[in-house]
């Protein structure tokens, strides 16, 4: 009896079925890049606020200033008295009630020169020009208080690193498209409260949470994906990492159209009501349903493939069967359990770290030259296209290893030379940084595809959400690590990338070759991969695979 692949191929292995699915599915990189990198736009610092003297805003009142005239009259002592203080994050130490003039604003500080006012740290009442422009502004994010924007983003990476593991096991449980469809609701209704959160401890929480089911969508998608295309397809994969890409270049976009922070969050986060509607249009993943043994489900699909795909069946495909494994509820075990899959698993989540860490590390750094942070947030994006088009080119001519270990060895040589370019050739130290950023991408990249294709079905989703949790990790820490290190010297954390990326080139070697190998079915499977003949993979797929039609 044929193999489920078999089977796939002749209903159509990326045929008008697969094809319309995965630009549909596609959308979904689109919005997750917004959740991913939207802090930059929400987080803005305000360019013009103050700290307000106690009774200021009486007292404006009561003399008739303009928002400008009383920040004249509250910072100009300042400036006089101490020229470096701009009256941001410190005040005059005294109250301004109904004794005070608005001719005699200096009566109160007595014999106090000019130069020598008393001052006093500002822990509240700051005034914004504008005071929605961002959650900076809003939840009054400056000063002392600053590390607390970092937290947001710190806890919206706890969120991807939760949902890693609570959606990625549920999605092996349950099946993908009920938590994609989940994902997609949470990530929406977390959205629109984020938006109108009273305080910042309400926005922190559903901040994890839009986090937590934003990982979801993203990880989810892209499974469905790889396990609805035959072998020679799942570079698609690749092409949904464009997607994320463009939704980077179009962010800026949205934040140059929508003046606040609230209109903001409410445009990157409603669209993904829309992909309720996909209930209707993309089925569940019918390698799933084989292994959670519901044959006559994943059939009914797989005929529904092929008529959509303009091809048939044979009449004799009447039950899809599984001999050989017992499906169970997934654990790290299972990863580690045996040879090759500890083996695999421990490389591929330092390569998620090591990705997540060197990737965001050089954003944060290089930060694209000019003064526009709309322009200059698009080009970077446009930085990461010329990544894929690379992948695309070359990883099913040359395979997944190769690639994979030479994008890391760029990165990491190009780090180490960009630490050690003089200032006074700016052109050729940007450039430089930017073929690291380009190698970092293609590592980045191609880690999603071949962590895909190195886990058998029954652990697919488990396995991915597992190791790309090293990502969340890796999220987290490169903010501390770039400018703790940086504090020292400059550009020590460019020796820290350089090290960690060379080494994760020579470790992904030693991963399997999977170019033009049929997707594991069982742990067996993935054991009999061999990591230098990649040709033995598709001998034994054939002989050994225990799921059938």
């Amino acid at each position: 009896m044929p193999s489920f692949d078999e089977v796939l191929k002749e209903a159509g292995e990326f045929g008008r079925f697969q094809k319309r699915v995965f630009f549909l599915l596609c959308q979904t990189g689109i919005t997750f890049s917004f959740l991913f990198a939207s802090v930059v736009f929400l987080g803005q610092a305000p360019h013009n606020y103050w700290c307000r003297i106690p009774g200021a805003a009486e007292l404006s009142k009561r003399c008739g200033w303009t928002l400008e005239e009383e920040r004249n009259f509250t910072v100009l002592p300042l400036r006089l008295g101490n020229g470096s203080s701009g009256g941001e994050c410190e005040r005059l130490d005294v109250a301004w009630d109904a004794s005070v003039s608005c001719a005699s604003l200096l009566v109160p500080y007595g014999n106090h020169s000019v130069g020598n006012l008393p001052l006093t740290p500002c822990h509240d009442n700051w005034v914004y020009e504008q005071p929605h422009s961002s959650i900076v502004s809003e939840y009054n994010l400056v000063c002392g208080n600053a590390w607390m924007l970092d937290l947001s983003q710190a806890i919206l990476n706890l969120g991807f690193l939760a949902g890693a593991f609570t959606l990625g096991y549920a999605a092996d449980r349950y099946g993908r498209i009920l938590i994609y469809l989940l994902s997609c609701l949470g990530v929406g209704i977390c959205g629109i409260l984020v938006a109108f959160a009273p305080n910042f401890t309400v926005f922190l929480i559903f901040r994890f949470l839009q986090g937590m089911f934003g990982k979801g969508t993203w990880m989810t998608c892209y499974v469905i994906v790889t396990e609805i295309v035959g072998s020679d397809q799942r570079i698609v994969g690749i092409v949904i990492q464009i997607f994320f890409t463009l939704g980077i270049m179009i962010l800026p976009g949205i934040a140059y159209l929508v003046p606040t922070w609230q209109g903001i969050q409410l445009a990157i986060s409603l669209p993904n009501f829309l992909f309720l509607l996909y209930y209707w249009v993309v089925p569940e993943s019918p390698r799933w349903l084989l292994t959670r043994k519901k044959g006559e489900k994943a059939l009914k699909i797989m005929h529904s493939i092929a008529k959509h795909n303009g091809k048939y069946l044979s009449p004799h495909y009447s039950e899809i069967t599984i001999s050989n494994e017992e499906v169970s509820n997934p654990s790290f075990l299972d990863l580690v359990r045996t040879p090759r899959m500890r083996r695999n698993t421990l490389i591929l989540m330092y390569a998620w770290f090591t990705s997540a860490l060197i990737y965001q590390g050089l954003v944060m750094r290089l930060g694209i030259v000019g003064g526009n942070l709309y322009l200059d947030f698009f080009i970077s994006g446009a930085v990461e296209l010329p990544a894929a088009f690379l992948i695309l080119v070359t990883i099913d001519r040359i395979g997944r290893r190769l690639p994979f270990a030479i994008s890391n060895i760029v990165a990491g040589i190009a780090c180490l030379i960009t630490a050690f370019l003089p200032e006074d050739i700016p052109w050729l130290k940007t450039t430089v940084a930017t073929l690291g950023r380009l190698g970092i991408t293609m590592a980045f990249e191609i880690v999603y595809l071949v962590n895909t294709e190195l886990y058998p079905t029954t652990l697919r989703n488990f396995g991915v959400s597992l190791c790309s949790s090293l990502c969340d990790l890796g999220g987290i820490i490169a903010p501390f690590l770039l400018f703790r290190l940086a504090a020292i010297w400059l550009e020590l954390p460019l020796i820290i990338f350089s090290i960690l990326a060379v080494i994760c080139g020579l470790l992904v070697l030693l991963l399997p070759e999977t170019k033009g190998i049929s997707l594991p079915e069982t742990v067996e499977d993935v054991e009999q991969l061999s990591s230098h003949f990649a040709k033995c993979g598709k001998k034994w797929k054939h002989q050994a695979t225990n799921s059938y039609i």
